[in-house]
């Protein structure tokens, strides 16, 4: 096994040892290992120097937790056998991809290999099938699928929370380890064989959720996606689990994440924003998430069935054979399908007993309907599984018993292992197909079950001249709670738990006029037939592509430890603000000008203390004591505040409320703009309305300004009222001169005219006609407002009214898309900025040593 360095450091978060991992003899050769460099004009560290360069051919990189193969040994020669899963979707998704697309799957085997063959294995794997086997120790297997995926994952996602002891296995810590431990051995597969610059990797399904961390920390610019084959819970049912974050960010260094509807989408992006506080956007019908910089794309779209295997095996002479028999076996009664795994929300036997209600409120239909339940084998042991199976049994005994007669049994159920042919014929002769799931990712039955029903002319050849002459029709009943529910319009929607009214579609199923059956087959046909396998891995690598294609137009690096490794990606021209680059400016200029928000970049927004700290004070205090300097703080803050807690500040300017009310210094008069606002009273009660509305929610009254605050309220409730507020202000303000603007959890009305930028305009003109135009601008600040200041000062250097250009300091704070050409990480950094600029300062600040010592200890 290739242990890379990229997860050194990833085991080590959790609390306890991992288990040992044993390592192969040797690594498999990556398939292209032409030795390449990346080139990156920026020079920034990328992670990928010793990445690969690949030679024309196109490839795709599945990985999913089973490869798509079948493996036997013979009980004689012990030789293995593989060969490939025609029915596996990984397999089938090849069909989207270009004929000239080489495509390696990385998975584990459905067989355990012993140690001393794995390598032989691998290679033969590798070179007859370009699979690449995961071998997991036996242990690391059982706690990470039947342990954390199958017993503590897929009960959550299905929305089964562990109550009680009796109630699903609660969360183990061992397990978790066992899960990412897997998953940064799967991570070292694909390192193995992947080219970082031109493959695409495709990862599957909520085994590997974990994964994307592991490669994008090893590659920074890795082409990669995600698609969730399962639900994806609320965000109350997902927030129980203590991963929860870890699993939100591994999804999240993806490039694409994909979901079969939009409900699932919509619940990730609401355990977006109320666990790591990202908010999302839909442009031009494509949803993405703001995620250090990297937009990480949202796509919605159901998987489909692979047309040409169907159809395949409805032309088998065996599938005639068995339709025939049923015709024979069912004559002239109407069957009813149903095909199911065994476990506990496919809800097998709230369909057993919304069965029994049909015939015991009608019944005219004893002896005229039958139900065959195909049950496929558990895919995981468990209590639970048992007990579903036992239900089953038992309800379906009771039918029988109480309507059943020599002949007529109403409920067949059939559990072994029944080939592809046999469901084939059981859905081409079911005039209806019931899907009763309480919680399902997806689920192709009803797809298949209308393919099956279309039938292939073969089929009505081997059925008689009756067959063909007859038109196409099909009934479905379908839980509203999986996936394929939403593209299914013609189906009979229900509500799995209500077992009458699962009953009544059932009777208006079978009892439905031809003609409206035929034309909701063809519907459903058109859209199965067009939206198969390989349109779906299509349509996704095509995404895929898009949500890549600005990856080497930016520079990246990493930052985070552990599970919390993500990879910031900014533009070339933004870049972190050197405290050395602008010191050096700073000291060779005479005529300064500098321009700092409050909230959130001299005082941390998450500060409980709103005024500054004393050593906060000391920095203003010498910056703008030096002859040198125009220092202004410009802030939404209303003027009392402000103005109380910078008194020490004897030479500092203040704008407040946006520039409203402006003031030079301590001893000047506060300036402020005429301006009408009789709009207040407009405004005022609409605001009140909300507030009453909205738990959590104030109204902050200004001077000249009324504020909206939802950031106590629930973050999507909160957002909605605050654009649903915003519409209503917008409109009854559409002739008073007033603006409405949204920021970081506010909605604010204002006066028109009155911003930052205008503040910033009228102080650099004020010093350009004093003729004291500035050779150094520097501007901070963290917000939507500041965004104005920073593009007045870039509008105004670059005009006529300077004799020369300024050097020009414009500054973010935090790693975020801004007007700005530099940014600072946080409030530390700017004060340390600031820091740097008061030593360089004439006059030296008020006792230099003890000004050293408290920094020193602040820092």
């Amino acid at each position: 096994m290739m242990v890379s360095r990229s997860g050194s450091s990833f085991l080590d978060f959790t609390s306890g040892e991992l288990p040992h991992i044993p390592q192969t003899p040797r690594a498999l050769p990556r398939l292209m290992s032409v030795p390449g460099i990346i080139s990156d004009s920026y020079g920034s560290n990328d992670g990928d120097s010793d990445g690969t360069s690949s030679v024309c051919r196109e490839r795709k990189i599945i990985v999913a937790n089973m490869l798509p193969l079948h493996a036997r040994r013979d009980s004689e020669t012990a030789k293995w056998s593989f060969n490939f899963d025609e029915d596996s979707l990984l397999l089938q998704l090849k069909d989207g991809f270009s004929p000239d697309t080489e495509v390696i799957y990385v998975g584990s085997l459905k067989v355990e290999v012993e140690a001393s063959e794995q390598e032989e294995v691998a290679q033969r794997l590798l070179d007859e099938f370009k699979c690449l086997p995961t071998f997991l120790p036996l242990d690391i297997q059982k706690r990470f699928y039947h342990g954390f995926c199958k017993q503590q994952l897929w009960p959550l996602f299905h929305y089964m929370l562990p109550i009680c002891p009796d109630h699903g296995d609660r969360f183990d810590r061992q397990l978790w380890q066992a899960y990412v431990c897997a998953n940064k051995l799967f991570a070292d597969k694909v390192m193995e064989v992947v080219n970082p610059d031109d493959d695409f990797i495709w990862v599957h399904d909520y085994h590997l959720m974990i994964l994307p961390t592991f490669l994008r920390k090893r590659y920074h610019r890795v082409k990669l996606g995600f698609f969730l084959h399962s639900p994806f819970p609320s965000s109350e049912i997902y927030r129980t689990l203590p991963v929860r974050d870890e699993i939100l960010k591994g999804l999240l260094n993806s490039d694409l994440i994909g979901f079969h509807t939009f409900d699932y989408a919509r619940h990730f992006l609401s355990c977006c924003s109320r666990m790591l506080g990202l908010d999302y956007e839909s442009k031009r019908g494509h949803i993405g998430l703001e995620y250090f910089g990297r937009t990480v794309y949202i796509k919605i779209l159901p998987v489909g069935v692979h047309m040409g295997r169907l159809e395949s095996v409805l032309n088998l002479p065996s599938t005639f054979e068995k339709v025939k028999e049923i015709e024979d076996q069912f004559h002239g009664k109407k069957l009813i399908i149903g095909v199911d795994d065994m476990d506990i929300f496919k809800g097998i036997s709230l369909k057993l007993l919304a069965f029994e209600q049909l015939l015991q409120q009608h019944p005219s239909l004893h002896g005229k309907v039958v139900l065959v339940q195909i049950v496929n084998p558990a895919r995981s042991s468990g209590k639970d599984v048992q007990e579903a199976k036992k239900e089953t049994y038992s309800t379906a005994r009771r039918i029988n018993e109480a309507y059943g007669y020599p002949g007529y049994e109403p409920v067949i159920v059939i559990d072994r292992p029944v080939a592809r042919f046999e469901k084939t014929a059981y859905y081409a002769m079911a005039e209806c197909c019931i899907v009763n799931a309480v919680r399902d990712g997806m689920n192709l039955v009803p797809y298949k079950y209308i393919v099956c029903r279309q039938g292939s002319p073969s089929m009505d050849e081997a059925l008689g001249s009756a067959k063909m002459e007859s038109p196409r029709t099909s009934m479905l009943v379908v839980s509203e709670f999986i996936g394929c529910s939403p593209s299914l319009s013609g189906a009979i929607r229900v509500n799995p738990w209500d077992i009458e009214a699962v009953a009544e579609a059932l009777n208006t199923a079978i009892s439905m006029s031809e003609s409206e059956k035929q034309l909701r087959h063809e519907k459903h046909y058109r859209y199965v037939s067009s939206h198969d396998v390989a349109y779906w891995a299509r349509s996704f690598l095509q995404d895929l592509e898009r949500a890549c294609k600005d990856h080497y137009n930016k520079r990246s690096w990493g930052i985070g430890l552990g599970l919390g490794f993500r990879v910031i990606s900014l533009s070339p021209s933004f870049r972190k603000l050197s405290n050395e680059h602008i010191v050096s400016s700073y000291k060779r200029t005479n005529r300064r000008a500098i321009f700092l928000d409050y909230d959130g970049t001299i005082v941390p927004h998450s500060s409980i203390i709103e005024a500054p700290s004393p050593d906060v004070i000391a920095l203003l205090d010498a910056l703008s004591s030096d002859p040198k300097n125009t220092v202004f703080i410009v802030s939404g803050r209303g003027r009392t505040s402000l103005g109380e807690w910078l008194s020490p500040c004897n030479n500092l300017g203040i704008a407040a409320e946006h520039g409203y009310f402006l003031r030079w210094n301590k001893s000047s008069d506060w300036e402020s703009l005429a301006a009408n606002l009789d709009w207040k009273e407009i405004v005022e009660p609409i605001m009140k309305l909300y507030t009453e509305a909205t738990d959590g929610s104030s109204i902050e009254t200004k001077e000249s300004a009324l504020v909206w605050h939802h950031q106590e309220a629930g973050p999507d409730f909160g957002s909605c009222q605050a654009k649903e507020l915003l519409d209503h202000l917008e409109n009854v303000l559409a002739n008073e001169p007033a603006v409405v603007k949204r920021g970081q959890h506010i909605v604010e009305v204002k006066p028109q005219g009155v911003t930052k930028g205008l503040v910033a305009e009228k102080i650099l003109s004020m010093l350009v006609n004093q003729g004291k135009p500035p050779e150094f601008v520097m501007c901070i600040g963290d917000d939507r407002s500041d965004e104005d200041m920073f593009e007045s000062i870039l509008t105004i250097v670059s005009g006529p009214s300077l004799p020369s250009a300024p050097e020009i300091f414009a500054c973010t704070v935090g790693q975020k898309p801004s007007k700005a050409k530099y940014y600072l990480d946080d409030t530390v950094d700017v004060l340390r900025l600031l820091k740097g600029l008061a030593t360089a300062s004439t006059p030296k600040p008020r006792n230099t040593a003890e000004f050293q010592v408290a920094f020193d200890n602040f820092f």
